[in-house]
């Protein structure tokens, strides 16, 4: 090609300035995507950075994930209506008035089934407890899917960043159950999400209060 030696060395021997640059928020992008235990997207890597006063656009987060192998946990499995026994039913107290005057006046509850070689579990076991505390409980009926849908987007989100493929994991039910708890005190406490401002709940509510 007529290229001088001394120009052909040269240029290979540059370094990539943007590859370099791109460096320390790879580093940070992976931590952050191995501390939430490979639960965190785009959105949430994006935010987390934003929050340690990087200054970078989605963008360049989704580009930098994509090239280094990195993708969140996503939703895959769609809400089934439970076809079994209905136990005892309450009175729909709520009649889908949602409003509040004062926090954690009024709490969305449900049950939700996870399947094992070596049995079934179910979450939460909680109608004496509402007892014990004076809470009124209100049921919608079958069907209404609206009433619950907090719930059930929550449920779905928990097995797909802790159950769905994890399966073989827990091996007797008290693992799972610890697996259950350490999870709910993650989203609690650690998890930002857009709906509470990129916070985690707890820090939410603190906050609002």
């Amino acid at each position: 090609m007529g290229l001088a030696k001394s120009t052909y060395y040269f240029e290979i021997g540059k370094q990539d300035v943007v590859a370099l640059r791109n460096t320390e928020v790879v580093k940070n992008i992976q931590d952050i995507f191995t501390q939430h235990q490979e639960r965190y997207g785009v959105r949430r890597i994006y935010r987390t950075l934003r929050s340690l006063s990087y200054t970078i656009n989605h963008k360049r987060v989704q580009r930098l994930m994509h090239q280094t192998g990195l993708a969140g946990k996503r939703l895959k499995a769609k809400y089934r209506s439970y076809q079994g026994h209905v136990g005892a039913i309450a009175d729909n107290v709520i009649q889908r008035n949602f409003k509040t005057t004062a926090p954690l006046q009024k709490w969305t509850t449900d049950i939700s089934q996870f399947n094992f070689p070596w049995g079934k579990c179910y979450l939460l076991y909680f109608r004496h407890e509402l007892e014990k505390h004076g809470i009124i409980q209100s049921m919608s009926r079958k069907g209404n899917c609206c009433d619950n849908s907090m719930r059930e987007s929550f449920f779905g989100r928990m097995k797909t960043e802790m159950y769905y493929g994890c399966e073989g994991i827990y091996t007797s039910f008290a693992q799972f159950s610890s697996a259950v708890k350490n999870y709910i005190h993650y989203y609690n406490t650690e998890r930002i999400q857009q709906k509470t401002k990129w916070m985690p709940p707890v820090t939410y509510r603190l906050a609002s209060i």
